[in-house]
């Protein structure tokens, strides 16, 4: 089990919640292990996960039938299955299935709930919840969805509850530590093996050929591919064309797969030929802010006075006009989890959190500049996830 479920129960009875339906492809599979394809490759499709409260039940993962190969997969922890629409899956007669056949086989045999919010609202009967304060992850169902539900259930009270899940998965589960460190270590390499393949005349997309290969290879799938080269480099969300590496070009990446489903998200720099006065300087300014950053995180440490910190050392060491809006944020299943590292959050780092800090800058006409590191809080500081250091990269 993924999930931080004793977190979850905790937040859940900080709200007076009977019980929370999840809602949200990342919430979904964090509380159930379902990975709802239709959820994230495209908006609208519903699957939810009912968590009820300690005491109240065992949780329920609501599906359409068309899911249910995902649903029957063995790293789904919930039992309780309520399958919804049709969907036809013929079977060959007198063959023996496989385990995880036999699992679909039998899934398809359950009664067809009709539709997602009348399978949803069945488990939540049969709970006898239907009159409680029940926590309704906001983002991932569609308004009429919820008025639907709202309809169903009139004595239930229905409170948005995005943020409980938000609070339950800022702190990882020694598993997600290892997936999220094995996430960004396979970005780390794919960003050496298109740095490889860098010299005059390639283009970025050679370099994203590099870089996306070399994640698969790994074992992780693209995500993020974020690659630029010269002025593009500036491009906050540059996406890689057949625009040529030159002689004098920065190189940025801002970059990530995932890695059974946890994310990856990390930056480093090159540049093609002996670097500039001013690149240099400002190379090291955002190094030394991002060391800066990572050297005060620990447990009871504000997000926000890291923030401060880390943009106060930016200016002083060699970019004097430097200004962000946040420099980093949690990372799990999502590629923005808690906390946010910016100068209004509230946020307090914990053990268990595992961050990806970082300190870019953005300059049109020059370049983009971007250091980004990805580590998990300790008793008394951090453990980084990367393999390379931040030095810009001269080829």
């Amino acid at each position: 089990m993924l999930s931080n479920s004793g977190r979850l129960l905790e937040g859940m009875k900080r709200e007076s919640l009977e019980a929370i339906v999840a809602t949200m492809p990342e919430n979904v599979t964090y509380t159930s292990g379902f990975w709802a394809m239709s959820q994230w490759i495209r908006r609208g499709p519903q699957a939810y996960v009912l968590t009820p409260a300690q005491g109240r039940g065992d949780p329920a993962v609501i599906a359409s039938t068309g899911l249910i190969d995902l649903v029957a997969d063995p790293d789904v922890w919930v039992k309780d299955i309520r399958r919804f629409g049709k969907f036809v899956v013929d079977r060959t007669p007198d063959v023996e299935l496989d385990k995880q056949d036999s699992r679909i086989e039998a899934l398809l045999a359950e009664d067809d709930s009709g539709d997602a919010i009348g399978a949803l609202v069945k488990a939540i009967k049969d709970r006898g919840l239907q009159g409680s304060r029940i926590g309704i992850d906001e983002i991932g169902i569609l308004p009429q969805y919820w008025d639907k539900l709202a309809e169903a259930l009139p004595k239930a009270t229905l409170v948005r509850a995005a943020d409980v899940f938000r609070y339950a998965r800022a702190i990882k589960m020694p598993e997600e530590v290892a997936r999220l460190r094995r996430s960004a270590q396979i970005a780390d390499l794919s960003i050496g093996a298109a740095l490889a393949v860098a010299r005059e005349g390639a283009t970025e997309m050679d370099l994203a050929r590099a870089f996306h290969t070399k994640t698969i290879v790994e074992g992780g799938l693209p995500v993020l591919g974020c690659i630029g080269v010269g002025t593009r480099s500036a491009m906050t969300n540059v996406q890689p064309t057949e625009r040529v590496l030159c002689r004098g070009d920065v190189i940025r990446f801002d970059v990530g797969g995932r890695y059974k489903h946890y994310r990856a998200d990390i930056a480093r720099n090159g540049v093609l030929g002996e670097p500039n006065e001013k690149l240099v300087r400002y190379h090291k300014a955002i190094c030394a802010g991002l060391d800066r950053a990572i050297a005060m995180i620990k447990p009871g440490v504000r997000a926000a006075d890291v923030f401060n910190a880390a943009v106060e050392t930016v200016r002083r060491e060699g970019i004097s006009h430097y200004q962000r809006s946040h420099v980093g944020h949690g990372i799990g299943l999502d590629g923005y989890d808690a906390p946010n590292i910016a100068p209004s959050s509230e946020d307090v780092f914990e053990e268990g959190m595992v961050i990806c800090v970082e300190t870019p800058y953005y300059e049109m006409g020059f370049a983009g500049l971007q250091v980004e590191d990805t580590l998990v809080v300790t008793r008394d500081g951090v453990d980084s996830f990367m393999i390379s250091g931040t030095e810009l990269r001269v080829l």
